[in-house]
């Protein structure tokens, strides 16, 4: 099951082991049984703490529960936990066998003091990049607390769950039987649902804050460029996201960023992450900017309103919240959002296995898309507004090489429809003949470029007619001491160096306006 190479790194990772624990798995005579008693077959061994039992009862099988001796820790696969989840597996080992996860201690108290009982059930599939973020936080948090349950799903084992629930995108969470949550979520976040008075104690802790000298907005490529190119000037430096990497942990597989051979967006965030708070950066994750009120003089300081209620001030702030999918904007696309609708063919890809499915765009990432749902489902019909496909060639011809797929030009999406309860196809019409047409499907997904996140900015600071910050060659906003960089602003090709390199200019702009004035 393990080769050579993953069963040494497993078992140098298992020595860390202090606390016994059983593996209780639950089986039946079907292959994936087989599959999954061969894996606990080759972990069980690596440590003498660990023990395995086979004679579990849970009615899902194959399923296996981690149980640490005394305690009444409950926490559940339902799921041979490989692909991307095997380092959820390994994590979930490591903290039930004792060894410490590396969050705050001010999070770990906060899951201790939930008092309630919560059984959380998360539906995934092996080849989603959001879902190890969910599967780890809800396993975390089962660990530390046993009032918190949690059973890990792979909604492509258990394709009848994923239907009567009808589950169409994952991460899917149900908290006691109900629907919880949808996407990638961390502890943080997940907690903060659950304490209502989360965000009234965060706001006032941050409005404590005292002043910083650089205050980034936004927590991709562009923000920790920014904020590690600030710190390095030994000056104050903040960064407040609402989600760390942002868009990044999102892509699946980066190519083209210099000296980097081949990383995928969630490790590329942790990185960014990682490098960002070497350098003492206050990190404020999980924040959402509402409002900036520029300075009321020169050398002043301008704030910033999070949606929480509290605000932080700072001698210069950079903009750096990046961009989102871009929406149709067509009927039926709200009302069946997570029912059909989807925007991330490597996530919920495998929930359409055997199905016929559509995406709509046909530059490089529709056709990627397309290219790979058509080795998953049943059909794929691609639809693109213009006359031709925008993607590059080499992708175009391994597209049409493809005898599972229509691709459809001069095709206007008109509405996307369905029973009232999920998606059952889409409706086009013909550019050039007028024409209406309509596809039975069952899924949908939407590849058609980005949108930046600047509504709350306006009337604030000078946007162009797409919604973009406009900048100077120095990152410099229309606001004296606001400056901002990345995909929000008019800066060309959105890249993920680009975006790095206008971070770091921007960081250096704000330092020497701090300087000057």
């Amino acid at each position: 099951m393990l080769d050579d190479n993953l069963k040494s790194q497993l078992a140098a990772y298992l020595d860390r082991v202090k606390l016994p624990f059983e593996i209780v798995a639950s089986l039946d005579d079907g292959q994936s049984s087989r599959e999954l008693k061969e894996l606990l077959d080759e972990i069980a061994p690596m440590s003498p703490l660990i023990s395995l039992r086979t004679d579990g009862q849970d009615a899902r099988r194959p399923s296996f529960s981690l149980q640490r001796t005394g305690t009444e820790q409950s926490l559940r696969f339902a799921a041979i936990p490989l692909g991307h989840e095997f380092t959820s597996l390994v994590l979930a080992l490591l903290w039930t066998g004792g060894h410490p996860p590396k969050i705050e201690q001010d999070t770990i108290d906060r899951v201790k003091a939930l008092d309630g009982d919560y059984l959380f059930e998360v539906y995934m599939s092996l080849s989603c990049h959001n879902c190890p973020d969910v599967v780890q936080a809800l396993s975390l948090m089962s660990v530390l607390n046993p009032k918190v349950k949690s059973v890990v799903i792979d909604g492509g084992l258990f394709q009848d769950e994923v239907n009567a629930r009808e589950i169409m995108a994952v991460p899917a969470v149900f908290l006691n039987g109900q629907m919880f949550a949808s996407g990638r979520m961390t502890v943080e976040e997940i907690v903060a649902k659950l304490d209502s008075g989360a965000a009234t104690k965060d706001a006032a802790k941050l409005s404590a804050k005292d002043p910083f000298d650089v205050l980034i907005v936004g927590g991709g490529p562009a923000g920790a460029a920014a904020a590690v190119y600030a710190a390095r000037k030994g000056i104050r430096t903040g960064i407040a996201a609402e989600r760390f990497g942002g868009q990044v942990n999102d892509t699946m597989a980066i190519e083209n960023y210099i000296s980097v051979l081949e990383t995928d967006g969630p490790k590329f965030a942790t990185a960014l992450e990682q490098h960002v708070k070497h350098y003492g950066v206050d990190t404020m994750n999980l924040q959402r900017a509402e409002k900036i009120i520029p300075a009321a003089q020169p050398g002043g300081y301008v704030e910033l309103q999070l949606a929480n209620g509290g605000s932080l001030k700072s001698k210069t702030i950079v903009i750096t919240t990046g961009a989102r999918w871009r929406n149709v904007n067509v009927p039926g696309e709200e009302q069946y959002k997570n029912k059909g609708v989807a925007y991330c063919p490597h996530c919920d890809g495998p929930l359409f296995k055997g199905k016929r499915v559509a995406v709509i765009g046909g530059g490089n990432s529709g056709v990627e898309a397309a290219i790979d749902l058509a080795g998953l489902v049943a059909h794929v019909t691609l639809v693109e507004f213009a006359p031709e496909l925008r993607a590059d060639a080499v992708l175009i011809r391994k597209l049409e090489s493809l005898p599972n797929v229509v691709i459809h030009k001069n095709a206007q999406t008109t509405e996307l429809t369905g029973d009232g309860s999920k998606l059952n196809g889409l409706s086009y019409k013909d550019r050039v003949t007028g024409e209406s047409h309509h596809v039975e499907l069952e899924g949908v997904f939407v590849q058609i470029g980005l949108v930046p996140n600047t509504e709350w900015l306006k009337g604030t600071v000078e946007l162009s007619k797409h919604g973009e910050i406009v900048v100077d060659a120095r990152g410099q906003t229309s606001v004296p001491g606001v400056f901002a960089a990345g995909d929000a602003t008019t800066v060309p090709f959105k890249q993920i160096i680009i975006a790095a390199g206008d971070g770091a200019k921007a960081a250096l702009s704000a330092f020497d306006h701090i300087i000057r004035n």
